[in-house]
């Protein structure tokens, strides 16, 4: 496999006179409802809150391993680069593969499987992450905590590898999207993919969820209204089983 970084491959990576690669070692930018993000080197570990996601840093090696930034501490205060080995992806996609199916259903329970496999790898390098709980309420003053900012940055970095990988099928990845953004008690931001049959925006939400679980999914425009994932209809989209085997109806 090829090394990509931020989609650049990485024999063209190489050939760049010293003066350009600044150029291209910009990760995969997006633009959000306030405007285009601004873009860091990868791999930067630079301290300093944020008030909206980061935009995604990544690199996938030729032998399968994966090297990305997270984010935590609220609001992307702390910053980390962790690498995923081959290893630990060919297990993300032993999990991915219990639902192939491409029913709707299905397809959103393989995507909701690959945010929850790769929480667990990003807490195995940084075990801190383990503190995070379900919302903001609980979690003030702990390491690894994360608000909707960092979920929403870690979450969009791993819908575009899941995608570089080729396990989003039927998907694509867009710009992560605000709601209240003008009320400092409500802002909320989510990660978003478009089903490609429909054209369809939904969100991908692990705020709601502790890191390592299951995030929520919903179409965007009732997650903009501020329906909740565990209530009807959504429930039946989100299921929490004792067993992967039953997330998905292949």
């Amino acid at each position: 496999m090829k090394r990509i970084v931020a989609g650049v491959p990485r024999r063209e990576f190489r050939a760049l006179p010293a003066a350009a690669i600044g150029l291209f070692v910009i990760l995969v930018g997006y633009t959000d409802v306030i405007g285009a993000a601004s873009s860091q080197p990868i791999f930067d570990d630079a301290k300093g809150s944020v008030s909206r996601p980061l935009p995604p840093e990544y690199a996938i090696d030729r032998d399968g391993s994966v090297t990305l930034r997270i984010c935590y501490n609220w609001s992307c205060a702390s910053r980390q680069t962790i690498t995923f080995t081959p290893d630990d992806m060919a297990d993300l996609k032993r999990h991915l593969a219990v639902c192939p199916g491409t029913s709707l259903h299905d397809r959103l329970q393989h995507v909701r499987i690959g945010i929850w496999q790769m929480e667990l790898l990003a807490q195995k390098y940084q075990p801190l992450l383990a503190n995070d709980l379900a919302i903001n309420t609980f979690e003030a003053g702990f390491e690894g905590r994360m608000d909707c900012v960092d979920n929403t940055s870690n979450t969009t970095t791993y819908l575009h590898i899941l995608r570089d990988i080729r396990e989003l099928t039927g998907w694509t990845v867009s710009s992560p999207q605000v709601r209240g953004f003008f009320d400092i008690t409500a802002v909320h931001w989510t990660a978003v993919i478009i089903d490609t049959d429909s054209g369809s925006p939904w969100s991908v939400d692990s705020w709601y969820r502790p890191n390592g679980h299951l995030p929520m999914v919903m179409p965007l425009q009732s997650w903009i209204d501020k329906k909740k994932g565990w209530q009807p209809p959504f429930e039946r989209l989100n299921p929490t089983p004792h067993s992967i085997d039953k997330l998905c109806h292949t």
